[in-house]
């Protein structure tokens, strides 16, 4: 298991990357803002799933984030719009 301050960095910055371009991040971009190798990061990811937090999952057989609460990296019918843009989908 990662260090859980790690963890709450890439927590952090998932979320952050959901607000600023409505998607979530890639492993090797996370990987690349924590100071990270891919494959460290991939683990990360890996772990902070295995957290078993309410709404966050992988795409079924995939390393991809599907979805991280409250945001759906996925579209769903849950279409979130801040000043009249929808950039986000929700869970």
């Amino acid at each position: 298991m990662a260090d859980p301050q790690m963890l709450a960095r890439a927590h952090h910055l998932i979320l952050q990357r959901f607000v600023r371009e409505g998607r979530a991040p890639h492993y090797v971009e996370l990987g690349h803002e924590l100071g990270l190798p891919p494959e460290d990061a991939r683990q990360a990811l890996l772990d902070l799933v295995a957290l078993r937090l309410p709404g966050v999952w992988l795409a079924p057989g995939t390393d991809y984030i599907g979805s991280y609460a409250p945001f759906s990296n996925q579209p769903t019918q849950y279409l979130v719009s801040v000043d009249g843009q929808q950039r986000w989908y929700g869970q």
